[in-house]
């Protein structure tokens, strides 16, 4: 007859067996499964992350065509006025050429009533109708009708197919079109943005996985990070049409030969995007965990069943409680905890795997460290709540928030203290940013997540991508020459300003155009003309005893905008000293060189309900009144 013991160890180890075989097999199909949404879940991000850039730039695109549409329109307008005040300019190519290069425009073309062109800045349109293409056919209702105000889409041109943006007013007196030309590099920039093979490029972070965009009515492929995909059909790649269509959950595909899992999202009415994984790269830890897993759990069955047929005693349950008292005591954060049980080997040897196991756990945060360090970027992790009381965190963190190994261990013993200096640092938000905070001379970003009362967070130090979008945004906005706003710089502050009325106080929009430069340029050479602006620069920069915003709105034509003051007296007698100013004072070239500096200027008072841009048209023409004036004097003196 066999012993008891015997058949107890039989007994437990086919149970044992019985019991690994289907957690393991359970945990194998968990795994893949826990793979599959997590590649899901990767995919929804990264795809929300593209369908919210397009977006972005379709929204930048529309804002910036409909900015240079109006600066098209203005510039054909400054141009009329200036040939319809100074005729012989129209024939005059020299002078057109000035004043295109002022303008900051390409081209101008003079059109008769009949619409020929018979002056302009590019001899070589002269003779040209409305009727001689298709694009300049575009405005040829002017003919008909001299109120209408023209400005065309970007379109090549006739002569030379560039892509140029054109717009068409009538002169003043009706005996002239003028026409302008300009090419729309900042158009033809953000355009590019929009490309799916720049979007795809942005995201293409993991060589793991590959995006594509496919046609929603003709399934051809637009857009691919693999060279050679575009203009496919996506069938005859693989892909399943109906699947993408109705599955927004993933599905497997055999792409090019190969299995894979793919993700897809439409996009708008006509695209698809999608992201496609290799199934072998996908489910490539499967395996290697459940071998380790199985491995652990044979390790502890093992253990498990001998020490229920060996240690059924006091001394087996005393074991049981010395070591339950351990592992709590590691749950709540004490990962230093030693487990030492020496009532038995069984014991002993459970005690080894499990500070093994501690072990395993600490050196976490140093593989983690480890793989962030080969990244390009400053990130660190931390994690805590729960029943743990201190907190961890990788080797990065340190560096990240600026604190010595002293100072961060005192920080993390305590996670309620680290919590509140989490909080602090998120009292500085850095503005029109998600996520990112200010932290002295640093940016940092943060980002959280919660779970079960642990909390994971991730830290990253973005200081220098933050600092090359503030120096982006102020290249975009201030002129290189004069360091005042440019027009969209000031366009962009008085939207601002306009929002709240009552902060405006007293205001006033001033006109200012340079005199004399084309002389001190003819004279001294264009480096001395530069200097000449910068110092009506200077002048206005800074200019009244209230707010003020400077700028220069092309060639050498400023505007100055006063606001904040108590009274339209006080306003006014800011003027007055500007007006003062514009024929009394000197420019020091160089040394030895020391000329008048003479400017016209003209203001326009804001009212309850003004807007700036109706303002800005009184100013202009106060000021171009103010010139010719300046002018006749001028002329009368020399007499």
């Amino acid at each position: 007859m066999k012993s008891l013991d015997k058949i107890i160890s039989r007994y437990m180890y086919r149970i044992t067996a019985i019991l690994v075989f289907f957690i393991v097999l359970i945990l194998f199909f968990v795994q893949l499964f826990t793979e599959q949404l997590r590649a899901v879940d990767d995919a929804h991000i990264t795809l929300q992350q593209m369908t919210q850039l397009i977006d972005e730039n379709q929204k930048e695109l529309k804002e910036i065509k409909e900015e240079y549409y109006q600066t098209c329109l203005n510039n054909a307008e400054l141009v009329a006025r200036i040939l319809e005040s100074d005729p012989d300019a129209i024939n005059n190519l020299y002078e057109l050429k000035r004043i295109a290069k002022s303008v900051e425009i390409d081209e101008i073309h003079i059109f008769d009533e009949t619409g020929k062109i018979y002056a302009g800045t590019h001899p070589k349109y002269y003779n040209l109708t409305f009727d001689s293409g298709e694009q300049i056919m575009f405005f040829k209702p002017m003919l008909k009708d001299k109120s209408l105000k023209l400005v065309q889409d970007i379109t090549p041109n006739t002569a030379e197919s560039k892509p140029m943006q054109y717009s068409a007013v009538w002169s003043g007196n009706g005996e002239f079109i003028v026409q302008i030309g300009m090419e729309p590099v900042t158009v033809m920039k953000v355009t590019e943005k929009n490309e799916l093979s720049y979007i795809f490029s942005l995201f293409r972070v993991s060589p793991d996985a590959n995006y594509y965009a496919i046609n929603c009515q003709t399934g051809e492929i637009v857009g691919s990070s693999i060279e050679g995909m575009t203009g496919k059909s996506a069938s005859d790649v693989g892909f399943n049409m109906e699947r993408i269509e109705t599955d927004p959950d993933g599905f497997h595909n055999e792409i090019n030969g190969t299995l894979c899992f793919c993700v897809f999202k439409q996009v708008g009415e006509n695209y698809h995007i999608g992201r496609v994984v290799n199934a072998n790269t996908l489910y490539r830890r499967a395996p290697m965990t459940v071998f380790w897993v199985t491995l652990a759990l044979i390790i502890l069955s093992v253990i498990l069943a001998n020490a229920v047929i060996e240690y059924m005693d006091k001394c087996v349950v005393k074991g049981i409680h010395d070591v339950n008292e351990k592992l709590q005591s590691i749950s709540e954060g004490n990962l230093e905890e030693i487990v030492d049980v020496k009532n038995s080997k069984e014991f002993m040897e459970l005690s080894s795997y499990i500070n093994e196991m501690v072990k395993s756990l600490l050196s976490n945060n140093e593989r983690m460290s480890y793989i962030l360090s080969k990244t390009n970027l400053h990130i660190g992790t931390y994690e805590f709540g729960g029943k743990m009381n201190k907190v961890r965190y990788t080797e990065h963190i340190p560096v990240i928030f600026g604190k010595d190994e002293k100072t961060m261990e005192a920080l993390s013993s305590d996670k309620g203290k680290f919590s509140s200096f989490i909080e602090g640092i998120k009292t500085n938000p850095v503005k029109n940013e998600t996520g990112i905070y200010q932290m002295g001379q640093k940016y940092i970003r943060i980002e959280e997540t919660e779970n079960e009362g642990v909390v994971f967070g991730i830290v990253i130090d973005v200081t220098d991508e933050i600092k090359k979008l503030k120096n982006m945004e102020r290249e975009r906005d201030v002129d290189d020459l004069t360091g005042l706003y440019n027009r969209r710089g000031l366009t962009e502050k008085l939207d601002e300003l306009f929002t709240d009325r009552e902060a405006l106080g007293q205001s006033a929009v001033i006109m200012i155009d340079a005199d004399g430069l084309k002389q001190i340029n003819d004279t001294y050479g264009h480096e001395k003309g530069d200097i000449y602006l910068k110092k009506i620069a200077d002048i206005i920069n800074n200019f009244g005893i209230k707010s003020s915003i400077a700028s220069r709105q092309g060639g050498d034509e400023f505007v100055l905008f006063l606001y904040g003051y108590d009274s339209e007296e006080e306003l006014m007698k800011a003027i007055e000293t500007l007006q003062y100013i514009q024929s009394n004072s000197k420019a020091t070239l160089e040394k030895g060189l020391t000329v008048p500096l003479k400017f016209s200027l003209g203001y326009a008072i804001a009212e309850e309900n003004s807007e700036y841009q109706d303002l800005f048209k009184i100013a202009d023409e106060g000021m171009y009144k103010n010139k010719t004036e300046r002018k006749k004097k001028q002329r009368e003196n020399k007499e």
